[in-house]
């Protein structure tokens, strides 16, 4: 019996991570319009808005609309998106006028790496020189 109520556990698991968000993550909020951005862009699978906390002149992030708490929670349905999100990142770069003299991504995996909100998102900055290393 236990290992039936472990694999319906499971699958609701997998169900929710697929289809729904987090009820405690502020970047879910994000998605879901509880709490408003300045968006910068939007489709089904991703959000981009401006950082509300900007490091360079040019700062916002990059999230997939569905929770993934980071890169090792990543599965490979989720890959698409994630790709998705490369291709993303140099058009909006485009748009914000950082394409062309650089601009860094970065996407902090952990607390010891620096990850805050435990939603995978993509750092982009830009508009000045970018110091080696960063922190």
């Amino acid at each position: 019996m236990n290992k039936i109520f472990s694999l319906g556990k499971l699958a609701l698991y997998l169900f929710k991570s697929k289809f729904s968000m987090s009820q405690d993550c502020l970047f879910c909020k994000l998605v879901s319009g509880q709490i408003l951005a300045k968006e910068i862009y939007r489709d089904e699978n991703i959000l981009a808005f401006h950082d509300i906390n900007p490091q360079a002149p040019v700062h916002f992030l990059v999230i997939p609309t569905k929770h993934i708490d980071s890169l090792n929670h990543v599965l490979p349905s989720d890959s698409e998106c994630l790709g998705k999100i490369q291709e993303i990142i140099p058009q909006l770069a485009r748009k914000l006028n950082i394409f062309e003299n650089g601009y860094r991504v970065v996407q902090n995996n952990g607390a010891n790496g620096g990850q805050t909100v435990f939603h995978i998102h993509y750092h982009v900055l830009g508009g000045r020189g970018l110091k080696w290393p960063p922190g």
